[in-house]
């Protein structure tokens, strides 16, 4: 399961963070998602679900759906 298949208002651990670009997985490691963080999906954009919000820790972060399928996560 990824970011992207919770519901909203769904929370989830973060297990592993991959992404078939390895640009991707870093960029998200710098923006500060890391396994075993909670992540919680707050709310999804009007226009195709983008962006989707996502609560990590005490920030909101705006991500695309490819973002969110690249960080996996366990309820």
């Amino acid at each position: 399961m990824n970011i992207n298949d919770l519901p909203e208002g769904g929370t989830a651990r973060i297990i592993s963070i991959s992404a078939a670009a390895p640009e991707l997985a870093a960029k998200l490691r710098e923006i500060g998602f890391c396994e075993g963080d909670e992540v919680q999906l707050l709310t999804r954009g009007p226009l195709g679900a983008q962006p989707l919000a996502v609560r990590l820790s005490r920030r909101v972060i705006a991500m695309r759906i490819d973002e969110a399928r690249a960080i996996e996560v366990e309820l």
